[in-house]
């Protein structure tokens, strides 16, 4: 009967939802801790084109930060009695940092030229640039494959599972209204919640890669 308890308590709803709630918290603590200090810094800077550069430099602990987080949440447990997202987030960190930060870094100086001059195709070309990059992003933290074909499986897949695309544009569309209506900041208070939602919607695109791409 104890087993049958210990069984219901660790898997039943409520511990489910509470196994969920101290994983994203977890996640959420680990991102600020390694990525929210350049976020700060960003929040001190004036919104000037002359301190773009310097916004690229401090979102740039952002990406590994993102990447582990991506890889966290994609291994979470809803049993409360087998939980490690700390674990699996510094895993995920020591393993994607690297592969992170060549799809993170150029991914800034690409928004950051282009944000210094914007017109209508510096606009297109950051959209376009962003949903390949969040595909990249979770490819790489996920998967082991080199730079280059991260880049074309990128790619490929914004055509190929489009309904990602698009779910990932209005993920863009809702940071962007966080950032336009407070700051910064409400987005690394947020990160785990955001990239739950983009590990939900790229569901599909991980789906495609493992099948068709993963031997």
């Amino acid at each position: 009967m104890s087993a049958a308890l210990g069984e219901r308590f660790g898997t039943g709803l409520l511990s489910q939802a509470a196994a969920m709630i101290y994983t994203l918290l977890v996640v959420e603590v680990l991102v600020l801790v390694t990525a929210g200090p350049g976020v700060a810094l960003l929040a001190l800077l004036d919104r000037d084109a002359s301190n773009l550069p310097l916004a690229a430099l401090c979102l740039l602990p952002a990406g590994p930060a993102l990447s582990a987080a991506i890889y966290a949440l994609h291994r979470r447990r809803l049993d409360l009695t087998d939980l490690h997202p700390g674990a699996a987030f510094f895993r995920g960190y020591r393993l994607n940092a690297a592969g992170a930060l060549q799809v993170w870094g150029p991914w800034l100086l690409l928004i950051s030229l282009n944000l210094a001059d914007p017109g209508a195709a510096q606009w297109i070309v950051i959209a376009v640039a962003t949903v390949w990059m969040l595909n990249a992003l979770v490819i790489t933290s996920l998967f082991v494959f080199r730079l280059r074909d991260v880049a074309r499986l990128s790619a490929y897949l914004l055509i190929r599972s489009f309904g990602v695309t698009a779910g990932n544009a209005c993920l863009i569309v809702v940071a962007l209204a966080g950032v336009w209506l407070w700051s910064e900041a409400v987005l690394a208070l947020a990160a785990s919640l955001l990239v739950l939602a983009l590990l939900s919607n790229a569901r599909p695109l991980i789906a495609v890669v493992r099948k068709e791409f993963v031997q």
